[in-house]
């Protein structure tokens, strides 16, 4: 109340100053008509009006009025009227200053108001743009309390949905904000106000239902505004809704296609080496005239295919525990081509026939690494390029640091990936689709070549060119 008083107080004297110094003006400094004084004050008591508001424009109009009168309207001296037509000028005078003053103080009041409404609008903007970023219905529940407090400057909000049975605020202060009035609402789809308190209670709404509501303390904001935020609230908390189940619903429809490419996989892959291992051993227990060179071959076959089960097995739960994350790296520094010369060594058999080119120059620093498995990773890329490669075509292998990594590449002269599978091969069980059936294989290799080096803390990828071959690239960071 104080200092409500003080600034009525204040406005008082300075339109009373007004009124006197225009007085002074023009009794002391030189003399005008009566009807340019009236102007001067009729402007002085706008420009008052249209900055203070209508209860200083008032007082300045009775005070000019008295002034006028006493001063400048014959007898000069007399708050009396000699004139009927001076009584008619004072009193329109009067009657126009109060109606100006009361033009200006709504037009005034107007622009406050359209000014309120825009920055509110600005606000409700910045607010649904924050809304939009959350996926998870949790998650946003748990943000839009905060986003309420810090969009439009409240003291307290809080936040309650249907079918969930928390109550999400901004703080921890839980009486600010009545609980069963927030269900009540909700229940109801009815705004409360209690203006006295400046404490609001707004139903979420999606057309005619309602699915929650919002209780905003602290501030005084305009009904469009309260309703807008429902609505904002309410539209953000279904889209969230529908994105998780989106989401859910791709997870399920792809791990049902993993599923059904694990069972292609393995049917596949494992059933040409059963197929072998279960001939050899119905031809050597059903068939006794096998001599000892024949008996010496099915033996050899159920060995071989004995041994590719067990590649194909042990391919499937490394890919389980590096993507579970529960593979150790023995990390310790060693020269990129100590892993490059072990790999060669164990890719003999598929590098047979290709010509093998390998530029590393050997000043290059040791790299942090788990020697076993980038070497695992040059083996695959390897097994890879003699596999694909025509026959007699050579197969190059490079070394080089760039921006504080190492890049390793091998390089082939294969048929070339599309564009459209570069982006998929490194995928768990994808194979090229023109080499499915030609080529032996399950599809984990590369996928597990990307974990380990991701796990290191680099990256993999591919460059090809249909016709003229691939480049398969990975880095490594030199400091870890």
């Amino acid at each position: 109340m104080q200092p409500t008083l003080a600034r009525t107080v204040f406005r008082s004297a300075a339109t009373a100053a007004v009124v006197a110094a225009v007085t002074a003006v023009y009794r002391l400094l030189f003399r005008a008509n009566p009807t340019t004084v009236a102007l001067t004050f009729l402007l002085a008591i706008l420009i008052v009006a249209a900055t203070w508001g209508l209860k200083p424009a008032v007082f300045m109009s009775l005070a000019s009025t008295l002034a006028f009168n006493y001063f400048f309207l014959p007898p000069v001296g007399t708050l009396t009227i000699a004139d009927p037509q001076n009584w008619v000028a004072l009193s329109a005078f009067l009657v126009t200053a109060i109606i100006a003053s009361q033009l200006s103080e709504r037009a005034r009041r107007e622009a406050l108001q359209a000014h309120r409404r825009r920055h509110e609008v600005e606000r409700l903007y910045a607010f649904s743009q924050r809304l939009l970023v959350a996926e998870n219905v949790a998650e946003l529940l748990n943000d839009v309390p905060q986003y309420v407090v810090e969009a439009f400057a409240v003291r307290a909000a809080a936040v309650f949905v249907v079918g969930r049975p928390d109550i999400y605020r901004s703080g921890p202060d839980i009486h600010a904000i009545d609980a069963e009035q927030l269900k009540a609402v909700a229940a109801r789809g009815e705004l409360v106000a209690d203006a006295g308190r400046d404490l609001y209670f707004v139903p979420l709404r999606l057309g005619v239902r309602t699915v929650g509501a919002v209780g905003i303390s602290g501030v005084a904001l305009a009904r469009e505004t309260l309703e807008a935020v429902g609505s904002l609230v309410a539209i953000a908390v279904e889209r969230a809704g529908a994105v998780e189940k989106l989401t859910k619903a791709e997870a399920a429809r792809e791990g049902e296609q993993l599923r059904s490419a694990l069972l292609d996989s393995v049917t596949h892959e494992f059933r040409t080496p059963l197929t072998a291992i279960k001939a050899s051993v119905t031809s050597l227990l059903t068939d006794g005239k096998l001599d000892a060179g024949q008996h010496k071959e099915l033996l050899t076959v159920i060995d071989e295919e004995t041994d590719r089960l067990n590649h194909l097995v042990g391919e499937a739960a490394e890919m389980a525990r590096l993507d579970a994350g529960q593979v150790e790296l023995q990390l310790e520094p060693h020269p990129i081509r100590e892993a490059i010369d072990r790999a060669v060594e164990e890719a003999k058999q598929a590098l047979a026939g290709h010509p093998l080119q390998i530029d590393v120059p050997s000043a290059l620093p040791p790299v942090r690494m788990d020697l076993g498995r980038i070497k695992d990773v040059l083996l695959q890329l390897l097994d890879n390029a003699g596999k694909y490669s025509p026959a007699s075509a050579p197969i190059r292998i490079t070394a080089e640091t760039k921006d504080g990594r190492l890049l390793v590449s091998v390089a082939d002269r294969g048929q070339g990936i599309d564009s459209f599978e570069q982006a998929l091969i490194f995928d768990k069980f994808y194979r090229g689709r023109d080499q499915r059936r030609l080529v032996a294989g399950t599809g984990m290799g590369l996928a597990i070549a990307r974990a380990i080096v991701e796990a290191h803390g680099g990256s993999i990828g591919v460059t090809s060119q249909l016709g003229h071959g691939s480049v398969f690239c990975f880095s490594l960071p030199l400091k870890s």
